[in-house]
C-alpha cells in the first residue's frame, strides 16, 4: 500500500524479511494457522508502522507544547503529517499541467469528481 498522506511504509523486502525471520519461531504454543496474502501483510505492516510513527510524533509535540514552542510543535506536525490536497486542489493542479505532455487521460476522473461535487447553481 502506498499512502501519499503518511510517508511512513516498510519496504516490501522488509516485511518479507521479518516474516521469515528467526526471530519470530513458530511455536507450540501457535494453536492457529493462518493465510495471508502478501498485499495484505504489507498493509498490515505498513499500518502498524504509521501508527507507531504517529505514537512518536505526539510524544514529540506533546514535548513541545510548552508555550515558547507552541508554534515549533504545530510546524512539527504539519510538516510530518501533512494534509491531502482537497479535491479541488488536486483538479486545479492537473488542470494546471493540462498543457503539459505528460497530461493523462486518466487524470480527468479527478477533474470531473471535483466538478461534480460543485453545488448545481
Amino acid at each position: 500500500m502506498t499512502n501519499q498522506q503518511h510517508p511512513i511504509a516498510p519496504p516490501p523486502e522488509l516485511v518479507q524479511q521479518w516474516l521469515c525471520s528467526d526471530d519470530y519461531l513458530w511455536g507450540s504454543l501457535e494453536q492457529t494457522s493462518i493465510t495471508i496474502t502478501t498485499n495484505r501483510l504489507q498493509n498490515v505492516a505498513t499500518h502498524a508502522a504509521q501508527w507507531g510513527a504517529d505514537q512518536e510524533l505526539e510524544s514529540c509535540v506533546e514535548l513541545l507544547k510548552a508555550d515558547c514552542y507552541k508554534a515549533l510543535a504545530r510546524d512539527l506536525r504539519a510538516a510530518r503529517r501533512p494534509k491531502p490536497p482537497s479535491l479541488k486542489e488536486q483538479a486545479l493542479a492537473l488542470l494546471d499541467k493540462a498543457e503539459d505532455p505528460s497530461w493523462d487521460i486518466n487524470d480527468f476522473s479527478i477533474v470531473r469528481q471535483a466538478l461534480e461535487a460543485l453545488p448545481n447553481d
